[in-house]
Parts: structure tokens; C-alpha cells; sequence
């Protein structure tokens, strides 16, 4: 499945296709795990998620206490059913969801340069990275109400099995993330941490090991924030908001229940591809994405010269 080569951005009217792989070079954004997709990660492997059940509460959250305030304001038995119909559906996608099994993780081994995908009936492919595709795609509506903005990442993969059906030669994830900067943020967690390193990337995983109880981690969260913002800006912020806004107790609930701890590769074959390697066994970077990569950083640091003269 072609693609334009990565670092092309296609425009139209209403909508921008950004292509970021392959190859894999650098998009100039920092990595940032917007949705915390990263799942696990060590020296060997980075497991990417696409289970958000923090981020459809965040989602769902305020406008159920949008039309709770509207009700309360003006009580109307029609606005209980614009309810029930605009927030009932995506809740009841949300709690048929918590009685289904966490899908399997992909798995990013960058000693081997190599990507675990997990496919139906305990199928696996094994994917060279540089063979995966992603883009950023961003679409934008105009209504009566104002511009709308949606986005997506959408990261590919091939099945490297010649013979495999026409059904099953493709397989695609995609991430609710707006699109723009922000997908290549959260594309930059996965090539940062394959071309540069783990330390390169930072991530939430310690919500996965919660030792205490949700109330004593939520009062934890609020001092470790007020040491960095003040009071003041943690009451409002990670108080009122987090809350009221965006329910982080109930996030925290739902996480604990469907990913302490995240599900892992079940298959032997993996357990063992998951391994060290010795440093000499590394696979490196192919001559063609090296050239791409020192040419993509003398663009970037052309483009920031240019900014800051």
C-alpha cells in the first residue's frame, strides 16, 4: 500500500494529510503521550495501547454535567431526552466496552527494529518498523454554531506474509487525538523511542503499579502538583476540574479495573523475541533512513534558524 514519502503534507480547503512514515524521520515535535497509549516500556520494547478508557470518560464526562446544569436551570422533559439520546449512545459503547477483554498491545522492539502486531485467533505478525506507515490526518466542518475540528493518527502495518488474503494483508490503528502537531507528538513517543532511546520519551506507566487506595493516590496527584503550580492553580485545576470537569476518581476507578496491569503477548514466540540482545546483535538503521533522518534534522534546524532571525 503506497504512500507519499514522509515529511509530504497534503492541504485542501477543509482538511491536511501530514505523512510521517515511512521512513521514520523526525516530525520536529516533542514527544508528548497525549491519550497514554505507552502501556510498558524498558530498554527492549515499547507497548502502545489503543484501550483510552481515561479519555472517553474525559469526553463524556463534561457534557453530562453540561445538560445535568442546563436541567437544573431550565427543567424541560425534552432536553432529558436530547440527553438520553446524544450522551445514553456513547455511554452504553463505553460500559459494553468495560465486559470486553482489553485488546492485545503492539509492540515496538527496537534492538530488533521489529513491531509485534496481534491479529484475531491468537495470530501475530512480526513488521519491519521501517516498513510502517502513519500520517496525521486533520478534517474541518463549518455549521451555524462555528468551525469544527477532528483529527486522527493513523499508523499502518503490512502483513509480511506474501500469500496472506486480500483481507487480510492490511491492518491500521487509529488515535482520537485532533490531528495536526498533536498526532505528531504522540507519533514522535514511538519513533523517538525506536531511533533515539527510551529515555527519550516519557511516560505515565506508573499508574499501572497504584500501591494505595484511589483517594490517598488522587491526594498524592494534588501535592505533587501544588509543589509545581501552587495551590491556588491545583485546587482549580487538578481540584474543580479534575472532578467536576473530567472525573478523574472515576477515570482512575475504570483504569484500575481494566488495566492493573495492562494484558501482555501471550505467544511463547514473543515472550522469547522480547528478550535482550546483546548490543553487537542490534539491528541498525538501514543506509536509506539514515541519509532521510540527516537530511529531515538540517530542514528542521534551517526552519528554526529562519524563526528565530
Amino acid at each position: 500500500m503506497s504512500t507519499p514519502p514522509a515529511g509530504t503534507t497534503k492541504k485542501r480547503m477543509f482538511s491536511r494529510n501530514d505523512y510521517l512514515a515511512p521512513l521514520p524521520i523526525p516530525t520536529g515535535e516533542k514527544p508528548s503521550d497525549v491519550l497514554n497509549t505507552i502501556w510498558r516500556k524498558n530498554e527492549v520494547f515499547l507497548d502502545i495501547g489503543n484501550y483510552s478508557i481515561g479519555s472517553a470518560v474525559m469526553v463524556i464526562w463534561p457534557g453530562v454535567m453540561l445538560f445535568l446544569l442546563m436541567s437544573y436551570i431550565t427543567p424541560d422533559p425534552l432536553m432529558w431526552g436530547g440527553a438520553l439520546i446524544i450522551m445514553g449512545i456513547p455511554i452504553l459503547f463505553v460500559i459494553q466496552g468495560l465486559f470486553r477483554d482489553v485488546p492485545l498491545p503492539v509492540r515496538f522492539n527496537r534492538q530488533r527494529r521489529e513491531v509485534c502486531v496481534p491479529r484475531e485467533d491468537g495470530e501475530y505478525w512480526i513488521v519491519p518498523w521501517e516498513s510502517v506507515t502513519a500520517a496525521a490526518t486533520q478534517q474541518s466542518s463549518v455549521s451555524q454554531a462555528g468551525k469544527a475540528t477532528m483529527g486522527l493518527l493513523i499508523i499502518g502495518f503490512e502483513n509480511p506474509d506474501p500469500q496472506a488474503k486480500d483481507d487480510n494483508k492490511h491492518f491500521w490503528f487509529g488515535f482520537n487525538c485532533g490531528g495536526g502537531t498533536t498526532a505528531m507528538a504522540l507519533w514522535e513517543c514511538m519513533r523517538s523511542y525506536m531511533e533515539i532511546g527510551p529515555d527519550a520519551v516519557e511516560d505515565q506507566t506508573a499508574r499501572f503499579d497504584r500501591s494505595k487506595g484511589i483517594w490517598a493516590t488522587y491526594l498524592d496527584d494534588l501535592i505533587k502538583a501544588a509543589k509545581l503550580r501552587g495551590w491556588f492553580i491545583t485546587a482549580l485545576w487538578e481540584g474543580f476540574c479534575g472532578i467536576f470537569i473530567f472525573n478523574t476518581l472515576l477515570i482512575d476507578v475504570l483504569e484500575r479495573w481494566k488495566l492493573n496491569p495492562p494484558p501482555d503477548l501471550p505467544y511463547p514466540d514473543i515472550i522469547e523475541w522480547s528478550k535482550p540482545l546483546p548490543t553487537e546483535q542490534w539491528v541498525k538503521r538501514s543506509l536509506e533512513l539514515e541519509v532521510a533522518i540527516v537530511t529531515r534534522e538540517a530542514e528542521l534546524a534551517a526552519q528554526t534558524a529562519r524563526e528565530l532571525a
